[in-house]
């Protein structure tokens, strides 16, 4: 399987998140996108249950506004949001970041996910 995936190790090891290079991401560069926009572009995301985690200094921020909306995770810690606004269509607490990841999800430190309705595409 692919290490940039997150492994679920057995009780004793806890959850880990593997950063290095694989075949199947060398070359795939992710899009993003929402409303006809391209909300952030990186051939460097980390994938997590499921949800691609682009780099901060990936992302269209201008786009993006910070919320007061927060959530805990377990083993990533407080996730902030952010409400996206493309073309007059606004999208409340469409994206997250983890600004201060616990050790488990520190690879996604400075990373930004996207709620389903967001198109992954290559």
């Amino acid at each position: 399987g692919c290490s940039r995936h997150v492994n679920l190790l057995g009780a004793s090891g806890g959850i880990r998140l593997s950063a290095s290079r694989c075949a199947c991401h060398e070359r795939d560069t992710m899009k993003a996108m929402w409303n006809g926009a391209t909300l952030a572009e990186s051939d460097d995301t980390v994938v997590v249950e499921g949800n691609h985690y682009f780099p901060k200094d990936s992302v269209q921020w201008e786009l993006f506004e910070a919320t007061k909306t927060t959530s805990m995770c377990p083993w990533k810690g407080k996730a902030s949001y952010y409400t996206v606004s493309v073309a007059g269509k606004d999208s409340r607490d469409k994206a997250w970041a983890y600004l201060d990841p616990k050790d488990a999800a520190a690879n996604i430190k400075d990373h930004v996910a996207f709620w389903r309705d967001v198109e992954i595409v290559e």
